[in-house]
This record gives C-alpha cells, sequence and structure tokens, in this order.
C-alpha cells in the first residue's frame, strides 16, 4: 500500500492508475501528434484559420453534442472494447471525408465526428464507474472537449494544466447544474431548442472556445496538401484517440475522486513526479 499524507492511502493499483492518468493530462499536445504524422510543423499556419468559421463549427458541434448528452446518451447499454473500435472507425470514415473536401467540409464533418467522440467518452465514463444518468457525469462527459489543448498549460511549470482547467469551468459547470437540477430531461430539452437555458450555453461556449483550438490544429493537418483522402481518415483516428486518451485520464481521476475527495487526489495527483 502507498500512503499519502495526512490520511488518505492508494492501493498500488490505484496510484498506478492514477500516476498514468496524470501522464496522458499532463503531456496533452494533439499539434506534436499530428506534426509527428505529417512529418512538418502545423503551428504556423493555424493563426491562417479563418477564425469566425472555426467558432461557428466548434460552437455548433458542441451544441449538438450538448442536446444528446441531455437526452440520448445510453445509460444502460453496456460497454466494451469493440464500442470504442467501432467510434474510431466512424471518425475515420468522416475524416476521410474532410480530408478529400479540405476546410468547406468542417462546417458538416465536425459535428458528426464531435457527436461519436462524445458516445465514445460516455462508454469511457462508464467504464470508469460513473453513473450517466446523473447530468453532472453527461456534462463532465463534455468537460473532456476542453481538456488537451496548449492553451490550458500554465506559466508555472509546477501546476497542474488539468486542475486548471478544470478549475476554469468549474464555476460555468456549477451554475449550470443548478440550473437544470429541478428540471427534467424532456424539459431541459425544449429550453435548450427554445434558446433558454443560458447557463448551459455559457459552459458550452467556454468549452468551445478550448475545444477549437485542437480542432484548428486538425484542421491545418488535414488542408496539407499531401494528405488527403487517406491522411484525413488518420488525422481523425487520432483526433478521436486524442480524446479518448483524454476521458480515460479524467474519468480515472474522478472516480478517485468521488473515493477519496478532490482535494486529497488533487494533492496525491500534484505529487506524483512524472518520468
Amino acid at each position: 500500500m502507498i500512503k499519502h499524507p495526512p490520511s488518505v492511502t492508494l492501493t498500488k493499483e490505484e496510484y498506478m492508475a492514477l500516476s498514468k492518468a496524470k501522464k496522458i493530462l499532463e503531456n496533452p499536445s494533439f499539434a506534436i501528434k499530428a506534426s509527428n504524422y505529417i512529418g512538418k510543423p502545423i503551428e504556423f499556419a493555424i493563426e491562417k484559420i479563418d477564425s469566425k468559421m472555426l467558432s461557428e463549427a466548434t460552437s455548433k458541434a458542441l451544441r449538438k453534442s450538448l442536446d444528446i448528452a441531455v437526452s440520448t446518451i445510453d445509460t444502460q447499454k453496456e460497454t466494451s472494447s469493440n464500442s470504442n473500435l467501432l467510434h474510431k472507425t466512424m471518425v475515420a470514415s468522416s475524416g476521410a471525408v474532410g480530408g478529400f473536401f479540405g476546410l468547406p467540409a468542417l462546417a458538416i464533418e465536425l459535428p458528426i465526428s464531435t457527436t461519436i467522440m462524445l458516445r465514445s467518452i460516455a462508454d469511457i465514463a462508464k467504464s470508469q464507474e460513473h453513473d450517466l444518468s446523473h447530468m453532472a457525469i453527461r456534462l463532465s462527459c463534455l468537460e473532456v472537449f476542453a481538456l488537451g489543448s496548449n492553451k490550458t498549460q500554465s506559466d508555472n511549470a509546477a501546476e497542474s494544466a488539468y486542475y486548471s482547467t478544470r478549475a476554469t469551468l468549474a464555476i460555468e459547470m456549477k451554475a449550470a447544474l443548478k440550473a437544470v437540477e429541478k428540471m427534467s430531461t424532456q424539459a431541459i430539452q425544449d429550453a435548450l431548442k427554445r434558446g433558454q437555458m443560458p447557463l448551459l450555453i455559457k459552459f458550452i461556449g467556454t468549452v468551445a472556445s478550448r475545444f477549437g483550438l485542437t480542432v484548428s490544429e486538425k484542421l491545418v493537418a488535414q488542408s496539407i496538401p499531401v494528405i488527403g483522402s487517406a491522411g484525413g481518415a488518420a488525422i481523425n483516428l487520432m483526433f478521436i484517440q486524442h480524446f479518448q486518451d483524454m476521458a480515460e485520464g479524467h474519468f480515472t481521476v474522478k472516480r478517485l475522486e468521488n473515493r477519496y475527495g478532490e482535494e486529497a487526489v488533487e494533492k496525491i495527483y500534484n505529487e506524483i513526479i512524472l518520468l
């Protein structure tokens, strides 16, 4: 057993799981993965992306995902390793379309791939013992899209980028949950369609601003002339794997927080030294 002051004791397996989660969550750059694949850096071209188009596409994709998170995530379906493989195949197929048609396909392809990724993230949450019937867990699935961009890196190297991002989202997420706590799923869904859930929409807007950075990295990688359909599929496969990894780390941390308390787990997380 590995002991940590003041009184929390993790099993060896739990400590190893938390260490693995930290390694994932504190080394999140999709840009580096994409650059390694295409053989050239992509950061230089990100500033050339049409920011208005990107903002509209990411907001639309996450609003669609919010509707799904509220209403249609299957809380009873058993998860399996095959389901994540299916999600990867589906996202790779949509990426082939994006790679072939380039930037104009973003508005069509991104909502599709984001929806597929959300369902995969939900499966991962269930595999980590979280109950998808709770709205807090459903919003935590959406929270994953805010993880894993360099925008979250702190100027203080000792500070966790992961916990910094969660702290940024915490107030808005808490307000959104309070706004819906006495509402039925159908009532929430109807209100969203009428644009009457400003706190939920504000939460999604904050997530979208962070998700947009990773999307821009993906978009630049897919727009490289030599990439084409096959490369577009490969980039999208990396894209979903990226967020599946983020979800695995995120819901591992939250599972341990449920067991030992957020403060205790954060303290142990920050004490872990990555090799």
